[in-house]
């Protein structure tokens, strides 16, 4: 899978837990910040949240180390699914020290493409689409 979008995280003193490492409700508002960056890039930003957008419909994160204060933290981010009304997101979350990149957490998450005024899902609009698979480069 290619990753080609990557955002830097900053591990603020605050997600750190009793035991020193980032608290796990932590990784989701990182894959937040990660996902909010892809869209901007891929999508653009001239979305109008006042009537339609995406809402995130779920979540999964596997841990695999623990996350420091002072690690230098990236999240690789790219689409690997889309359907009519949703798509999925893979998630890498990496350390990088030393030139090397070192995954301390991966995750999925699945959005849908909601009209707010109506309250429901709807079609996810076909320039996302193109947008979106020519940045990943992969065909659906």
């Amino acid at each position: 899978m290619n990753f080609r979008h990557k955002t830097s995280i900053q591990i603020r003193f605050k997600d750190i837990d009793a035991l020193g490492h980032v608290n796990n409700a932590n990784h989701a508002t990182y894959i937040e910040s990660a996902r909010v960056s892809y869209f901007d890039e891929v999508i653009g930003t001239d979305i109008d949240w006042e009537k339609s957008g995406l809402i995130l419909a779920r979540i999964e994160i596997d841990y695999k180390q623990p996350i420091l204060l002072h690690d230098k933290l990236l999240v690789y981010t790219a689409c690997t699914r889309i359907g009519s009304k949703s798509m999925e997101l893979s998630h890498r979350l990496v350390k990088e020290a030393h030139g090397a990149e070192t995954e301390m957490a991966s995750g999925k998450s699945v959005v849908v493409t909601f009209n707010y005024a109506e309250k429901k899902a709807i079609e996810i609009p076909a320039e996302w689409v193109t947008k979106l698979k020519a940045y990943d480069g992969f065909s659906i």
